[in-house]
């Protein structure tokens, strides 16, 4: 008989590095997996083949135990019985950066590497949701698959082909991005575990298969099934090779195969051949369910975790790594092997089951530790680079000044010129201890040093508004890389002023002084216009008597009502769902008395604060620790909030900036409640039936309405940097630092709520696991910048402003010398109205400069760059850094150190500049 089926039986593990349990409790488990392993592929030849999950990390954390066994490891992955790679980790798509993702791909391929081939297999068997980019992601790494077992669900009619929105006719499908790119795609429409535990007992067996295939065979669309042989920390099925035999002797008509991705993929291709697949495009977030199971909410599960890698994120790709080619660029180091360090300590972090924070306790606790060896690394590498570059500016105009003359650089590290508040310490003199000094005649000197009298100028010795802080008496210490520390007492001051016009990816140069002349700044008019209003070019803020404001813009003309309102529901879900009590009314502080008082007030910046003592319920009653206990699913929960109430303090700032075209919003919550969820509300007042949502290199366009099949009361949804609404004239932009959930209201105002805290007490899915942690009590702080616009965010600017704002200035205390950078300086120049700017940085093997941005519309826009770095030639790479020679004919140079070219609708663009 022809056998018209083929069963593939793939081996593998999904590992979650930490989970239910902390990490090093899994780790031991990790260790006996790969140690029966390597014994049973030494043992039993008749087991082919595994595979690590897509992630190189398991091999790092199995070698840290386990070092003698590296040459068996490496042996069996050379052999092709272990597929590795191509990621570092599994991460979480939507809550990690696009430059994060990129990384995540590189050092997989890298670490790869080294032990063999890399598996091309696009790997998400357990992602919550995947973004619209991922087709152009693999497609640019090599990859011409995507394996993932979320954002899909079959249900095709019959098995008929649709290409109905998201719905797929078969676990086969095509996925296309938003540029086009197009990959195949498989579903785990049975899980990755629909291969388990294959029984080798002949009726059992007969029972198993009879049910595996007919599930297979249902969403399938050709005869080659495919069956995942393993789980979530599944041990090894070291018995496999006789399951199959059994399993033949049951179903001749069926080649059962233990089989291997790369196989699987051959064979599903080969039978494709003229048939035709549903095509899906971008984003895959499940919306065609009744979204109880999308697992969004855990965009704010622990929104401190999110907070905590936006900042170590942006330190390391936005800031570190452009500062470390401005520094190699003239006589500094590119530290590869700390960036390497930094990027992997942060990516362990990313994981959904961590990044998401649904896990235990201990779990998360661990996460902090690794947030902050990752951020003292990135820290340190811009401090060594800092130094490189100061050292490196010439500084030499402001000796006309005296001795006494501290110049200071300011850089930014984003891709567009910037304006803004700038706060710097800066040594106004030194003491050092070595030089024998009793202590009490080094503080006596310092406090004699004479601060009166000094101005800030800038290069051109114009004075600078600036204000000045005596933060008197402090101590220092220098740690030269040729002696022992080098202790100093120091009169220190701190200087906050705006930096006007700083080059994109450049830096701008000032100095406090004693004037030569009679010089000082010229003050400009205060932005306060009475006790509630701020006021400057662009806005206009006032602040109502609850603390909600209106705000104004002034070139639409569009004034936005009801701003700043805080929301407070309960919440009887868990760290994976947000579910709110049957029947509950959400709580506002519209029309709660508030207190309101200027804070600040500067020719450059002024600020409002606004205090509320609001009361909300305590907690939870009593009946949801009963239904968590029983595991009653969170949609069928019926507890309630309590009769009990706490008093929680709110304190927002408003802060507005001379220059700015976004007002900030600083909350800062003091939590004393559980079991809720906090969120500020901006009704935008506009007719708008779908908005634009920043994601992984794209402005991801979402209807307002979910889905005809959506049932939850909720429909929170996950973002990066920022959310827009707008209409036909003017939109509102929300950016936010690691507020990565918001939802569009479906109320008459289009408002967008995002969430700034939320709070339950047990882990969830399958089992009951406390998290009394997650609750977050306690200080909490949350930042947003709200920026109304003209016409869309992207030709408005707002967008290029909400990506500035997540990047933070750095600054440097200088001395007056000569340098080969000029006082106001760029490392690379250009200009492409659609484009965004994502990252400079160096390739480790070439020493090429690689910088990269991304097209935020689907319209073809025009790229053009020019630089002063000593240009040998520019190329164009992917996103592993490779040259990709058939595309550079569409670079056109218009000069040495010129070039530009057509940027495609949502293209992800990298060009290399090889260096002279």
């Amino acid at each position: 008989m022809t056998k018209q089926q083929t069963a593939h039986i793939i081996s593998h593990t999904h590992w979650d590095r930490e989970w239910y349990l902390p990490y090093e409790r899994h780790h031991l488990r990790l260790i006996r997996l790969v140690d029966s392993l390597l014994d049973t592929l030494e043992n039993n030849p008749g087991f082919k083949s595994y595979f690590f999950d897509g992630q190189t990390i398991i091999i790092e954390d199995y070698l840290q135990v386990r070092p003698e066994n590296r040459e068996r490891l490496e042996r069996y992955i050379r052999e092709g019985r272990i597929y590795i790679g191509p990621w570092y980790i599994l991460q979480d798509a939507f809550l990690t950066s696009p430059e994060a993702n990129v990384r995540n791909l590189q050092l997989g391929h890298q670490d790869a590497g080294v032990y063999g081939e890399v598996s091309k297999i696009g790997y998400f068997p357990d992602t919550f949701g995947l973004t619209g980019q991922i087709p152009q992601l693999m497609l640019q790494a090599g990859i011409t698959n995507a394996f993932f077992g979320r954002g899909v669900k079959p249900t095709g009619f019959n098995n008929m082909v649709s290409d109905d929105g998201y719905e797929s006719s078969f676990s086969e499908l095509v996925w296309e991005g938003p540029d086009g790119s197009q990959v195949l795609g498989i579903l785990f429409a049975n899980w990755y575990s629909n291969g388990n535990e294959v029984p080798v007992e002949l009726d059992e067996a007969r029972r198993y298969w009879e049910r595996k295939l007919g599930d297979a065979r249902q969403y399938a669309a050709t005869d080659q099934l495919l069956f995942m042989n393993g789980c979530d920390h599944q041990p090894l099925q070291t018995d496999l090779p006789e399951a199959i035999r059994t399993a033949e002797k049951l179903h001749p008509e069926v080649n059962f195969v233990h089989s291997n991705f790369p196989d699987y993929i051959k064979a599903v291709e080969a039978s494709l051949a003229g048939r035709s697949l549903s095509t899906v495009k971008g984003e895959l977030r499940s919306q065609r369910t009744d979204g109880w199971g999308t697992l969004v909410n855990t965009a704010s599960a622990r929104v401190y975790l999110k907070q905590l890698n936006q900042r170590g994120q942006a330190m390391l790709e936005k800031v570190a790594e452009p500062l470390a080619v401005i520094a190699k660029l003239h006589g500094g180091e590119y530290p590869h092997h700390l960036l390497d360090y930094a990027w992997k300590t942060l990516l362990q972090n990313h994981p959904h089951d961590s990044i998401c924070g649904c896990s235990v306790d201990e779990v998360h606790r661990e996460m902090v530790s690794r947030f902050d060896k990752s951020y003292h690394t990135a820290e340190g590498i811009v401090a060594d680079s800092m130094q490189a570059i100061t050292a490196a500016v010439d500084t030499s105009g402001f000796a006309a000044y005296g001795e006494e003359a501290l110049p200071l650089i300011v850089t930014n590290t984003s891709g567009w010129s910037r304006t803004g508040t700038v706060t710097i310490e800066l040594d106004a003199a030194r003491q050092y201890l070595r030089e024998g000094l009793p202590l009490e005649e080094n503080a006596r000197l310092m406090k004699a040093v004479d601060l009166a009298g000094r101005v800030l100028v800038d290069a051109q010795g114009q004075p600078i508004p600036c204000t000045v802080e005596d933060l008197g008496l402090s101590f220092g210490y220098d740690l030269p890389d040729d002696r022992f520390r080098q202790p100093y007492s120091c009169r220190k001051v701190r200087l906050t002023f705006e930096a006007a016009d700083v080059p994109a990816l450049g830096l701008r140069t000032y100095a406090w002084v004693r004037p030569v002349g009679a010089a000082s700044a010229q003050e400009a008019s205060s932005l306060v216009r009475g006790g509630r209003v701020l006021e400057n070019d662009t806005l206009r803020v006032e602040v109502m008597a609850d603390g909600s404001f209106t705000l104004e813009h002034k070139p639409s003309g569009k004034i936005y009502r009801d701003l700043g309102v805080y929301e407070n529901t309960g919440d009887i879900g868990n760290e994976y769902m947000y579910r709110a009590p049957a029947g509950e009314v959400p709580l506002t502080t519209l029309g709660l008395n508030a207190e309101i008082a200027v804070i600040e007030d500067t020719p450059y910046r002024a600020s409002i604060e606004i205090t509320h003592e609001w009361e909300i319920p305590a907690s939870a009653d009593a009946l949801l620790e009963e239904e968590q206990r029983a595991l009653v699913y969170y949609p069928e929960r019926q507890a309630q909030r309590s009769a009990a109430t706490v008093t929680i303090k709110l304190r927002t700032v408003l802060r507005l900036e001379r220059s700015g075209k976004g007002l900030e919003v600083k909350s800062f919550i003091s939590n004393t409640a559980k079991d809720h969820r906090l969120r500020m509300l901006f009704p935008a007042d506009l007719s708008a039936a779908s908005h634009r949502v920043d994601s992984m290199f794209e402005l991801a366009e979402r209807p307002n309405e979910p889905a005809p099949e959506w049932q939850n009361p909720s429909n929170a949804q996950h973002q990066q940097c920022f959310v827009d609404v707008a209409g036909e004239n003017a939109g509102l932009t929300v950016a936010n630092l690691g507020l990565h959930e918001y939802e569009i209201l479906r109320d008459a105002r289009n408002t967008i709520a995002v969430t700034l805290l939320r709070s339950v007490g047990e882990m969830g899915d399958w089992g009951w696991f406390p998290t009394p942690e997650a609750q977050c009590l306690g200080e909490q702080t949350a930042d947003m910048l709200l920026l109304p616009h003209s016409g869309d965010t992207v030709t408005s600017g707002a967008a290029a402003a909400a990506y500035q704002f997540q990047i933070p200035w750095t600054s440097a205390q200088a001395e007056v010398h000569t340098g080969t950078i000029p006082a106001v300086y760029s490392a690379v120049r250009w200009n492409g109205g659609t484009a965004a700017f994502s990252s400079m940085k160096l390739n480790k093997e070439r020493g090429d400069v690689l910088l990269r941005w991304f097209n935020m519309t689907d319209q073809p826009g025009e790229l053009k760059l020019d630089t002063d770095l000593p240009v040998a030639d520019f190329y164009l790479s992917n996103v592993l850094e490779a040259e990709v020679a058939e595309e550079n004919a569409r670079l056109k140079q218009g000069g040495a150190n010129a070039l530009e070219l057509q940027l495609g609708g949502h293209e992800i663009l990298t060009v290399g500049i090889r260096l002279d």
